[in-house]
């Protein structure tokens, strides 16, 4: 049965997603012909709506070839063997890179001008599209929203070939789709009006849908907070962190009534805004830790690659912020954890080997434990070690490691990972483990 057009297929699509209802819903549509799909979809669940922008980035020859996606945010997705067998070098890749990140930036301006983003943290994202051909936009759009840290993310479309919608199942947790008719040529066969939707469009329904959010009446909870989140942060603030003649970026966020403090140790590639360790953050916040996300390394010191690796200097640098930290009033009371990233898992447990450290434990993510091999005998600390199961070399490292410790510890292997913990739930179930593990052991260093 085709539909009328874009707003009636929304409309209908909404009505296989009602079990998503909830708080912690997020709609975003792909513009420009998904947003007036979303905006129904939005409407009917009553969720914010926001769009999720996107650009392919195409073999320099074979522009319909995906090799990776951007979105905003500095958000990058690469997919290495398609890059490899097409033999295109890091010069041509960066060059489309560039431009597709450029493209990304103006539209985001075009369509959001100056509302913020809707966070996606800890969140199910419900990504919408009017349909799907090839699937190569809502594949990406898929991977982009769960890089910004969504728990969940559902792929939402009124019509697409049944193969597609198969091949979308590996990059989402829950596909919907109205139509999947066998005979398939294109999206507009069925609509009886698809008429192109234009810029203007776009950010009139995101208005109209920021307007409806803003005048929605709200059922309260404890401190006027909406049911099923949290309350307002007692601190959700940029700091900088003084070490040496510089300074140490960061972001410190204090849930009220905080239970303890959650220092992140990023890996060699990344920053405080890792989009995995902030998804990590925001599951800890809601579970009452206080979290600080901080570079490592000053701008100056990143220039030097040397630095990244030197695992001594960055044990030290958490040491120096846990200092800091105990000093501040605003952290002073709060019993200190670490969560480590790749060799940022070396680096805090390097620091919590140090005597008299105090950390209530440590949790490692794809960590090399073995980087810091000379003081794991000395870390004190509960230790949890987390490895993907798909991850071979680093699991098999990492049970070599545990070996050597002599404090409290455990190894936890999540089903399907890899090392980025990019598989549907993988990452969700890192979050889970690790939260389990701090609150257990902060409430264990209060008695």
């Amino acid at each position: 049965m085709p539909f009328i057009d874009r707003a009636d297929a929304g409309r209908r699509l909404a009505i296989l997603l009602e079990h998503l209802r909830g708080p912690d819903v997020v709609v975003l549509g792909l513009p420009r012909g998904g947003v007036p799909v979303a905006f129904e979809v939005a409407r009917v669940l009553g969720a914010p709506l926001d769009v999720i922008v996107v650009r392919k980035l195409g073999v320099p020859f074979q522009p319909e070839l995906a090799m990776g996606a951007v979105g905003e945010g500095g958000t990058r997705v690469v997919d290495e063997e398609v890059r490899h067998a097409a033999g295109v070098s890091a010069e041509e890749f960066a060059a489309v890179e560039v431009r597709e990140r450029a493209e990304v930036e103006r539209r985001v301006r075009q369509f959001r001008g100056d509302r913020p983003p809707v966070s996606v943290a800890g969140r199910t994202v419900i990504v919408v599209d009017d349909g799907i051909a090839t699937g190569s936009t809502a594949r990406a759009a898929c991977q982009v929203a769960r890089s910004h840290g969504a728990a969940r993310v559902v792929l939402a479309v009124p019509v697409a070939p049944r193969e597609s919608i198969a091949t979308m199942r590996g990059v989402a947790d829950e596909v919907v789709c109205v139509e999947m008719p066998r005979s398939f040529f294109a999206i507009g066969q069925f609509y009886e009006d698809f008429t192109q939707t234009g810029d203007s469009d776009v950010v009139a329904l995101l208005e109209r849908a920021a307007d409806r959010q803003a005048s929605a009446p709200r059922a309260t909870g404890g401190a006027g907070a909406p049911p099923g989140q949290a309350d307002p942060p007692l601190l959700d603030m940029d700091v900088t962190v003084p070490v040496g003649q510089g300074g140490l970026s960061g972001h410190l966020m204090v849930p009220v009534a905080a239970t303890g403090l959650v220092v992140f140790a990023h890996g060699s590639g990344s920053s405080r805004h890792s989009p995995r360790n902030r998804f990590v953050a925001a599951v800890l916040n809601r579970d009452g830790l206080a979290t600080l996300l901080f570079d490592l390394l000053t701008p100056e010191e990143e220039v030097d690659r040397a630095n990244v690796f030197d695992i001594a200097l960055l044990g030290d640098r958490l040491v120096e912020v846990t200092r800091w930290l105990r000093k501040d009033p605003a952290t002073s009371s709060l019993h200190i954890g670490y969560f480590g990233a790749s060799t940022g898992a070396a680096a805090a447990l390097w620091a919590a080997a140090e005597p008299d450290s105090g950390i209530a434990a440590v949790v490692s993510r794809g960590g090399r434990p073995d980087l810091a091999a000379e003081r794991l005998a000395f870390v004190a600390a509960p230790t949890l070690l987390i490895v993907g199961g798909h991850d071979e070399v680093v699991l098999d490292l990492n049970r070599w490691a545990r070996a050597q410790l002599r404090c409290e510890h455990r190894l936890e292997v999540v089903p399907g990972a890899t090392h980025l913990f990019e598989e549907p739930g993988t990452l969700e179930a890192t979050a889970s483990l690790a939260s389990r593990w701090f609150t257990d052991h902060m409430a264990t260093a209060l008695n």
